[in-house]
Protein backbone atom coordinates (compact mmCIF):
# COMPACT_ATOMS: atom_id res chain seq x y z
CA UNK A 1 0.00 0.00 0.00
CA UNK A 2 1.49 3.21 -0.86
CA UNK A 3 2.18 5.19 1.73
CA UNK A 4 3.03 8.38 0.36
CA UNK A 5 0.75 11.89 1.43
CA UNK A 6 0.46 15.05 -0.93
CA UNK A 7 0.61 17.82 1.14
CA UNK A 8 -2.59 19.99 0.23
CA UNK A 9 -1.09 23.35 0.18
CA UNK A 10 1.26 22.48 -2.87
CA UNK A 11 -1.46 20.71 -5.42
CA UNK A 12 -1.82 23.84 -7.43
CA UNK A 13 1.72 23.87 -9.63
CA UNK A 14 2.03 21.90 -12.61
CA UNK A 15 5.44 21.87 -12.20
CA UNK A 16 5.81 19.43 -8.85
CA UNK A 17 4.45 19.01 -5.29
CA UNK A 18 5.47 18.38 -2.13
CA UNK A 19 4.68 14.75 0.21
CA UNK A 20 5.42 12.93 2.70
CA UNK A 21 7.11 9.60 2.44
CA UNK A 22 7.82 7.74 6.40
CA UNK A 23 7.53 11.35 7.90
CA UNK A 24 10.40 13.27 5.66
CA UNK A 25 9.38 15.85 3.25
CA UNK A 26 10.16 15.42 -0.48
CA UNK A 27 9.03 17.28 -3.59
CA UNK A 28 8.55 15.53 -6.80
CA UNK A 29 9.84 18.27 -9.83
CA UNK A 30 7.51 17.26 -12.73
CA UNK A 31 8.98 16.18 -16.09
CA UNK A 32 7.29 19.83 -17.55
CA UNK A 33 9.84 21.67 -15.30
CA UNK A 34 12.73 19.54 -16.19
CA UNK A 35 14.21 22.81 -18.66
CA UNK A 36 13.61 25.09 -15.77
CA UNK A 37 14.76 23.22 -12.95
CA UNK A 38 18.13 22.23 -15.08
CA UNK A 39 18.43 25.82 -15.93
CA UNK A 40 18.03 26.96 -12.21
CA UNK A 41 20.55 24.67 -10.72
CA UNK A 42 23.30 25.22 -13.88
CA UNK A 43 23.39 28.90 -14.10
CA UNK A 44 24.45 29.28 -10.66
CA UNK A 45 21.10 30.58 -9.14
CA UNK A 46 20.39 27.95 -6.82
CA UNK A 47 24.00 28.43 -5.17
CA UNK A 48 23.92 32.17 -5.24
CA UNK A 49 20.63 31.80 -3.37
CA UNK A 50 21.69 29.44 -1.03
CA UNK A 51 24.78 31.28 -0.04
CA UNK A 52 23.08 34.50 0.73
CA UNK A 53 20.61 32.46 2.80
CA UNK A 54 17.42 33.69 0.69
CA UNK A 55 16.20 30.04 -0.62
CA UNK A 56 16.04 26.89 1.92
CA UNK A 57 18.63 23.83 0.27
CA UNK A 58 17.52 20.84 -1.05
CA UNK A 59 19.41 17.58 -2.23
CA UNK A 60 18.38 15.38 -4.94
CA UNK A 61 17.53 12.10 -4.01
CA UNK A 62 17.59 8.70 -5.51
CA UNK A 63 16.22 6.85 -2.32
CA UNK A 64 13.26 7.46 -3.01
CA UNK A 65 11.29 6.31 -6.49
CA UNK A 66 8.83 8.97 -8.54
CA UNK A 67 5.50 9.53 -6.71
CA UNK A 68 4.06 10.11 -10.12
CA UNK A 69 5.28 8.64 -14.04
CA UNK A 70 5.18 12.36 -14.98
CA UNK A 71 8.47 12.95 -12.52
CA UNK A 72 11.69 13.77 -13.49
CA UNK A 73 13.53 13.78 -9.94
CA UNK A 74 12.82 13.75 -6.47
CA UNK A 75 14.70 16.26 -3.83
CA UNK A 76 14.74 16.28 -0.47
CA UNK A 77 14.20 20.31 1.01
CA UNK A 78 15.44 21.30 4.48
CA UNK A 79 12.12 21.13 6.78
CA UNK A 80 11.27 25.03 8.07
CA UNK A 81 10.66 23.63 11.93
CA UNK A 82 7.09 25.50 12.17
CA UNK A 83 4.73 26.91 9.36
CA UNK A 84 3.40 30.34 10.01
CA UNK A 85 0.67 32.77 6.77
CA UNK A 86 0.87 36.09 6.15
CA UNK A 87 -2.00 37.12 8.34
CA UNK A 88 0.41 35.95 11.40
CA UNK A 89 2.86 38.43 10.93
CA UNK A 90 3.42 41.79 12.19
CA UNK A 91 3.99 44.75 9.78
CA UNK A 92 7.85 44.45 10.03
CA UNK A 93 7.98 40.72 9.71
CA UNK A 94 5.51 41.51 6.26
CA UNK A 95 7.88 43.80 4.61
CA UNK A 96 10.82 42.09 5.33
CA UNK A 97 9.00 39.54 3.58
CA UNK A 98 8.46 41.90 0.86
CA UNK A 99 11.99 42.81 0.11
CA UNK A 100 12.79 38.93 0.21
CA UNK A 101 10.85 38.33 -2.42
CA UNK A 102 12.20 41.32 -4.60
CA UNK A 103 15.56 40.61 -3.55
CA UNK A 104 15.33 37.08 -5.22
CA UNK A 105 13.41 38.02 -8.37
CA UNK A 106 16.58 41.10 -9.01
CA UNK A 107 19.19 37.79 -8.40
CA UNK A 108 16.75 35.75 -10.62
CA UNK A 109 17.06 38.28 -13.71
CA UNK A 110 20.41 38.40 -13.21
CA UNK A 111 20.81 34.38 -13.73
CA UNK A 112 18.56 34.71 -16.48
CA UNK A 113 15.65 33.51 -14.80
CA UNK A 114 12.52 35.38 -13.40
CA UNK A 115 9.82 34.40 -10.52
CA UNK A 116 6.97 32.77 -11.57
CA UNK A 117 5.27 33.27 -8.63
CA UNK A 118 5.31 35.51 -5.84
CA UNK A 119 3.27 34.09 -3.39
CA UNK A 120 3.66 35.38 0.10
CA UNK A 121 2.69 31.59 0.95
CA UNK A 122 5.91 30.91 -0.50
CA UNK A 123 7.82 32.71 2.67
CA UNK A 124 8.52 31.19 5.89
CA UNK A 125 10.79 32.03 8.88
CA UNK A 126 14.20 30.80 9.91
CA UNK A 127 16.42 31.46 12.49
CA UNK A 128 14.76 35.03 12.45
CA UNK A 129 14.97 35.67 9.35
CA UNK A 130 12.58 35.31 6.12
CA UNK A 131 13.41 32.46 3.63
CA UNK A 132 12.06 31.89 0.17
CA UNK A 133 10.74 27.74 0.49
CA UNK A 134 9.48 26.62 -2.98
CA UNK A 135 12.48 26.07 -5.49
CA UNK A 136 10.10 25.45 -8.15
CA UNK A 137 9.02 29.34 -8.51
CA UNK A 138 11.76 30.24 -11.00
CA UNK A 139 11.36 30.03 -15.01
CA UNK A 140 13.92 31.02 -18.05
CA UNK A 141 13.13 34.64 -18.32
CA UNK A 142 11.74 35.50 -22.03
CA UNK A 143 12.97 38.26 -23.30
CA UNK A 144 10.70 41.41 -23.27
CA UNK A 145 8.09 39.79 -21.34
CA UNK A 146 6.34 41.66 -18.18
CA UNK A 147 7.00 40.13 -14.91
CA UNK A 148 4.06 37.31 -14.57
CA UNK A 149 4.24 38.03 -11.16
CA UNK A 150 3.97 41.35 -10.73
CA UNK A 151 0.01 41.47 -9.77
CA UNK A 152 0.55 38.57 -7.53
CA UNK A 153 3.10 40.50 -6.11
CA UNK A 154 1.15 43.21 -5.77
CA UNK A 155 -1.99 41.60 -3.75
CA UNK A 156 -0.06 39.39 -1.52
CA UNK A 157 1.84 42.31 -0.98
CA UNK A 158 2.13 45.44 -1.86
CA UNK A 159 -1.68 45.90 -0.73
CA UNK A 160 -1.22 44.00 2.58
CA UNK A 161 1.54 46.68 3.53
CA UNK A 162 -0.08 49.89 2.13
CA UNK A 163 -3.62 48.90 3.83
CA UNK A 164 -1.29 48.28 7.25
CA UNK A 165 0.77 51.71 6.87
CA UNK A 166 -1.95 54.06 5.79
CA UNK A 167 -5.18 52.68 7.22
CA UNK A 168 -5.03 50.17 10.09
CA UNK A 169 -2.01 47.43 10.57
CA UNK A 170 -5.02 44.63 11.98
CA UNK A 171 -6.11 44.75 8.10
CA UNK A 172 -3.40 42.29 7.24
CA UNK A 173 -6.50 39.72 8.25
CA UNK A 174 -8.04 40.42 5.00
CA UNK A 175 -5.55 38.07 3.81
CA UNK A 176 -7.42 35.09 5.20
CA UNK A 177 -10.58 36.19 3.21
CA UNK A 178 -8.60 36.56 0.36
CA UNK A 179 -6.22 33.68 -0.19
CA UNK A 180 -4.86 34.68 -4.01
CA UNK A 181 -4.39 37.77 -2.45
CA UNK A 182 -6.45 41.39 -1.71
CA UNK A 183 -7.69 42.46 -5.07
CA UNK A 184 -6.04 45.90 -5.81
CA UNK A 185 -9.37 47.65 -6.64
CA UNK A 186 -10.32 46.91 -3.22
CA UNK A 187 -7.07 48.47 -1.77
CA UNK A 188 -7.48 51.54 -3.95
CA UNK A 189 -10.89 52.36 -2.51
CA UNK A 190 -9.58 51.56 1.11
CA UNK A 191 -6.51 53.76 0.96
CA UNK A 192 -6.87 57.70 1.38
CA UNK A 193 -6.78 60.12 -0.97
CA UNK A 194 -3.57 61.25 -0.75
CA UNK A 195 -1.90 57.64 -1.84
CA UNK A 196 -3.15 59.23 -5.43
CA UNK A 197 -0.03 61.74 -5.70
CA UNK A 198 2.34 59.29 -4.64
CA UNK A 199 4.09 57.79 -7.63
CA UNK A 200 4.89 54.02 -6.51
CA UNK A 201 1.22 53.70 -4.86
CA UNK A 202 -0.42 55.48 -7.91
CA UNK A 203 1.20 53.36 -10.48
CA UNK A 204 1.53 50.04 -8.53
CA UNK A 205 -2.13 50.27 -7.02
CA UNK A 206 -4.58 52.51 -8.33
CA UNK A 207 -3.60 52.98 -11.66
CA UNK A 208 -2.58 49.31 -11.94
CA UNK A 209 -6.46 48.80 -10.46
CA UNK A 210 -7.60 50.64 -13.31
CA UNK A 211 -6.23 48.61 -16.14
CA UNK A 212 -7.25 45.42 -14.53
CA UNK A 213 -10.52 46.08 -14.76
CA UNK A 214 -9.93 47.71 -17.87
CA UNK A 215 -8.30 44.87 -19.73
CA UNK A 216 -10.77 42.22 -18.08
CA UNK A 217 -12.99 42.50 -21.57
CA UNK A 218 -10.16 42.98 -24.04
CA UNK A 219 -8.37 39.94 -25.83
CA UNK A 220 -5.70 37.96 -24.40
CA UNK A 221 -3.91 39.65 -27.70
CA UNK A 222 -4.49 43.43 -26.79
CA UNK A 223 -2.72 42.81 -23.45
CA UNK A 224 0.38 41.17 -24.71
CA UNK A 225 2.52 44.01 -23.61
CA UNK A 226 6.24 43.44 -23.84
CA UNK A 227 9.06 45.57 -21.42
CA UNK A 228 12.51 45.56 -21.74
CA UNK A 229 15.21 43.89 -18.96
CA UNK A 230 15.79 47.43 -18.39
CA UNK A 231 12.86 48.46 -17.47
CA UNK A 232 11.53 45.54 -15.39
CA UNK A 233 14.79 45.79 -13.54
CA UNK A 234 14.02 49.68 -13.10
CA UNK A 235 10.51 48.37 -12.27
CA UNK A 236 11.99 45.91 -9.55
CA UNK A 237 13.82 48.97 -7.87
CA UNK A 238 10.33 50.54 -7.86
CA UNK A 239 8.76 48.57 -5.69
CA UNK A 240 11.49 47.81 -3.04
CA UNK A 241 11.52 51.75 -3.10
CA UNK A 242 7.90 51.79 -2.40
CA UNK A 243 8.03 48.88 0.08
CA UNK A 244 10.97 50.61 2.28
CA UNK A 245 9.52 53.66 2.25
CA UNK A 246 5.83 52.16 3.93
CA UNK A 247 6.27 52.81 7.47
CA UNK A 248 3.82 51.69 10.27
CA UNK A 249 3.79 54.43 13.31
CA UNK A 250 1.51 53.15 15.64
CA UNK A 251 0.05 54.30 18.85
CA UNK A 252 0.68 52.56 22.04
CA UNK A 253 -1.61 49.97 23.37
CA UNK A 254 -2.34 48.36 26.83
CA UNK A 255 -0.85 45.67 25.98
CA UNK A 256 2.45 47.24 24.43
CA UNK A 257 4.01 48.65 27.76
CA UNK A 258 2.41 45.86 30.40
CA UNK A 259 6.05 45.26 31.75
CA UNK A 260 6.34 48.74 32.50
CA UNK A 261 2.47 49.02 34.15
CA UNK A 262 1.59 45.51 35.32
CA UNK A 263 0.57 44.50 39.53
CA UNK A 264 3.37 42.55 40.27
CA UNK A 265 5.93 43.96 42.73
CA UNK A 266 9.72 44.04 41.52
CA UNK A 267 10.25 40.69 43.91
CA UNK A 268 7.15 38.91 42.67
CA UNK A 269 8.35 39.66 38.84
CA UNK A 270 11.92 38.56 39.68
CA UNK A 271 10.25 35.47 41.29
CA UNK A 272 7.71 34.23 38.73
CA UNK A 273 10.79 34.36 36.19
CA UNK A 274 12.63 31.90 38.27
CA UNK A 275 10.19 29.83 38.78
CA UNK A 276 8.83 29.56 34.90
CA UNK A 277 12.64 29.39 34.26
CA UNK A 278 12.88 26.34 36.68
CA UNK A 279 10.10 24.70 35.26
CA UNK A 280 11.65 25.08 31.63
CA UNK A 281 14.66 23.50 32.87
CA UNK A 282 13.06 20.33 33.98
CA UNK A 283 10.74 19.91 31.08
CA UNK A 284 13.71 20.49 28.49
CA UNK A 285 11.28 21.15 25.61
CA UNK A 286 12.36 21.95 21.87
CA UNK A 287 9.89 23.74 20.99
CA UNK A 288 7.24 26.00 23.00
CA UNK A 289 3.83 28.14 22.28
CA UNK A 290 4.19 31.26 24.65
CA UNK A 291 0.63 32.37 24.25
CA UNK A 292 0.25 35.78 24.95
CA UNK A 293 3.60 36.45 24.79
CA UNK A 294 3.40 39.90 24.48
CA UNK A 295 7.12 40.98 24.22
CA UNK A 296 8.97 38.15 24.94
CA UNK A 297 10.22 38.42 28.34
CA UNK A 298 9.36 34.92 29.43
CA UNK A 299 10.65 33.73 26.02
CA UNK A 300 14.26 35.01 26.64
CA UNK A 301 14.98 33.06 29.64
CA UNK A 302 17.91 31.28 30.03
CA UNK A 303 15.58 27.41 30.56
CA UNK A 304 14.15 28.42 26.81
CA UNK A 305 16.78 29.05 24.74
CA UNK A 306 17.65 25.97 23.34
CA UNK A 307 13.91 25.66 22.31
CA UNK A 308 12.38 27.09 19.28
CA UNK A 309 9.58 29.86 20.94
CA UNK A 310 6.17 31.01 19.23
CA UNK A 311 5.40 34.04 20.60
CA UNK A 312 1.68 34.51 20.26
CA UNK A 313 -0.21 37.93 21.09
CA UNK A 314 -3.11 39.37 20.25
CA UNK A 315 -1.62 43.08 20.10
CA UNK A 316 0.32 43.90 16.91
CA UNK A 317 2.55 46.25 18.34
CA UNK A 318 3.91 43.81 21.03
CA UNK A 319 4.16 41.19 18.35
CA UNK A 320 6.42 44.47 16.58
CA UNK A 321 8.52 45.20 19.37
CA UNK A 322 8.81 41.82 19.92
CA UNK A 323 10.14 40.52 16.41
CA UNK A 324 12.39 44.08 16.10
CA UNK A 325 14.02 43.13 19.14
CA UNK A 326 14.61 39.75 17.69
CA UNK A 327 16.08 41.53 14.77
CA UNK A 328 18.53 44.08 16.47
CA UNK A 329 19.53 40.82 19.35
CA UNK A 330 19.79 38.20 16.34
CA UNK A 331 17.89 35.99 18.38
CA UNK A 332 17.26 33.49 15.96
CA UNK A 333 14.95 30.91 17.91
CA UNK A 334 11.58 33.46 18.66
CA UNK A 335 9.34 33.27 16.12
CA UNK A 336 6.61 36.49 17.16
CA UNK A 337 3.43 36.05 15.73
CA UNK A 338 -0.21 37.58 15.39
CA UNK A 339 -2.93 35.53 17.11
CA UNK A 340 -5.90 35.78 18.89
CA UNK A 341 -6.08 32.50 20.93
CA UNK A 342 -9.67 33.21 21.42
CA UNK A 343 -10.43 33.12 17.40
CA UNK A 344 -7.04 30.66 15.95
CA UNK A 345 -5.85 30.48 12.70
CA UNK A 346 -8.40 28.45 10.94
CA UNK A 347 -8.08 25.67 8.05
CA UNK A 348 -8.35 27.90 4.87
CA UNK A 349 -8.10 27.28 0.98
CA UNK A 350 -9.29 24.31 -1.01
CA UNK A 351 -11.35 22.14 0.48
CA UNK A 352 -10.63 24.28 4.02
CA UNK A 353 -7.06 22.65 3.48
CA UNK A 354 -4.14 24.39 2.11
CA UNK A 355 -3.38 26.38 5.17
CA UNK A 356 -3.12 24.62 8.23
CA UNK A 357 -4.98 25.53 11.48
CA UNK A 358 -3.15 26.20 14.80
CA UNK A 359 -4.78 22.90 15.99
CA UNK A 360 -3.06 21.30 13.09
CA UNK A 361 0.31 22.43 13.91
CA UNK A 362 0.57 21.68 17.68
CA UNK A 363 1.25 19.91 19.89
CA UNK A 364 4.42 22.37 21.04
CA UNK A 365 6.44 20.49 23.86
CA UNK A 366 5.14 23.11 26.19
CA UNK A 367 2.87 26.04 26.39
CA UNK A 368 4.23 28.73 28.09
CA UNK A 369 0.33 30.51 29.47
CA UNK A 370 1.22 33.15 32.05
CA UNK A 371 -1.41 35.50 33.04
CA UNK A 372 -3.93 34.30 30.50
CA UNK A 373 -6.42 32.33 32.25
CA UNK A 374 -8.14 34.95 33.69
CA UNK A 375 -8.76 36.99 30.67
CA UNK A 376 -9.84 33.70 28.88
CA UNK A 377 -12.12 32.83 31.49
CA UNK A 378 -13.80 36.55 32.72
CA UNK A 379 -12.99 38.77 29.88
CA UNK A 380 -14.31 36.01 27.41
CA UNK A 381 -16.56 34.11 29.52
CA UNK A 382 -14.83 30.88 28.38
CA UNK A 383 -15.39 27.71 31.22
CA UNK A 384 -12.28 26.21 32.73
CA UNK A 385 -12.98 22.75 31.83
CA UNK A 386 -12.93 24.00 27.80
CA UNK A 387 -9.52 26.15 28.68
CA UNK A 388 -8.16 22.84 29.95
CA UNK A 389 -9.10 20.92 26.88
CA UNK A 390 -8.14 23.35 24.50
CA UNK A 391 -4.43 23.16 26.48
CA UNK A 392 -4.47 19.55 26.21
CA UNK A 393 -4.82 19.68 21.99
CA UNK A 394 -2.38 22.08 21.79
CA UNK A 395 0.94 20.64 24.21
CA UNK A 396 2.76 17.42 25.60
CA UNK A 397 3.12 19.80 28.58
CA UNK A 398 1.95 23.16 30.29
CA UNK A 399 3.54 25.91 32.47
CA UNK A 400 0.28 27.71 33.58
CA UNK A 401 -0.74 30.67 36.03
CA UNK A 402 -3.53 30.78 37.72
CA UNK A 403 -4.58 34.41 38.79
CA UNK A 404 -7.17 34.33 41.55
CA UNK A 405 -10.30 36.61 42.07
CA UNK A 406 -8.51 38.39 44.84
CA UNK A 407 -5.90 39.86 42.60
CA UNK A 408 -6.21 43.82 41.17
CA UNK A 409 -5.89 42.72 37.59
CA UNK A 410 -8.88 40.37 38.00
CA UNK A 411 -10.63 42.64 40.19
CA UNK A 412 -10.41 44.83 37.15
CA UNK A 413 -11.76 42.96 34.53
CA UNK A 414 -14.96 42.47 37.32
CA UNK A 415 -15.17 46.15 37.66
CA UNK A 416 -17.70 46.74 34.84
CA UNK A 417 -19.85 43.29 34.70
CA UNK A 418 -21.24 41.24 37.05
CA UNK A 419 -19.33 38.72 39.23
CA UNK A 420 -21.35 35.86 37.11
CA UNK A 421 -17.92 32.93 37.83
CA UNK A 422 -18.96 31.52 41.10
CA UNK A 423 -16.41 28.59 39.37
CA UNK A 424 -13.52 30.53 38.91
CA UNK A 425 -11.54 29.44 41.94
CA UNK A 426 -8.02 27.61 42.56
CA UNK A 427 -9.68 24.50 43.44
CA UNK A 428 -11.95 24.35 40.11
CA UNK A 429 -9.10 24.98 38.13
CA UNK A 430 -6.70 22.32 39.01
CA UNK A 431 -10.00 19.92 39.29
CA UNK A 432 -10.38 21.09 35.27
CA UNK A 433 -7.23 20.50 34.80
CA UNK A 434 -6.30 17.27 36.14
CA UNK A 435 -8.42 15.63 33.60
CA UNK A 436 -5.79 15.95 30.86
CA UNK A 437 -2.63 16.45 33.00
CA UNK A 438 -0.42 15.66 35.89
CA UNK A 439 0.41 18.50 37.99
CA UNK A 440 4.45 17.99 38.87
CA UNK A 441 5.04 21.02 40.04
CA UNK A 442 3.19 23.88 42.02
CA UNK A 443 4.84 27.23 43.46
CA UNK A 444 2.86 29.98 44.72
CA UNK A 445 4.92 33.59 43.60
CA UNK A 446 6.17 35.54 46.20
CA UNK A 447 4.63 38.80 47.39
CA UNK A 448 1.79 37.81 45.66
CA UNK A 449 -1.12 35.58 45.98
CA UNK A 450 -1.23 34.43 41.98
CA UNK A 451 0.32 30.22 41.60
CA UNK A 452 2.52 29.14 38.95
CA UNK A 453 1.90 25.38 37.23
CA UNK A 454 4.00 22.95 36.16
CA UNK A 455 1.72 20.09 34.19
CA UNK A 456 2.78 16.87 31.81
CA UNK A 457 -0.57 15.38 29.86
CA UNK A 458 -1.59 12.19 30.99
Amino acid sequence: MMSNKIIPGSFRDPAGFLFLKDKILYRQINIAYKENYDYFINSGLYKALREKELLIPHEETTTQKQYSPNGYKIIKPEVIPFISYPYEWCFSQYRDAALLTLAIQKKALECGMSLKDASAYNVQFKNGKPVWIDTLSFEKYPEDRPWVAYRQFCQHFLSPLTLMSFKDVRLSQLMKIFIDGIPLDLTSRLLPFHTYVRGSLLSHIHLHARSQKYFANQSARAHHAKISHFALRALIDNLESAIKNLKWNPQDTPWANYYQDTNYSSVASIHKEEVANSFLTILKPNIVWDLGANTGRYDRMKGSRSAQTIAYDNDPLAVERNYLNCKRENEKNILPLYMDITNPSAPLGWENNERMSLLERAPADTVLALAIVHHLAISHNVPLEKIAHFFAKLCKSLIIEFVPKSDSNVQRLLSARKDIFPQYTQHSFETAFQQYFKISHTERIEDSERVLYCMEKI
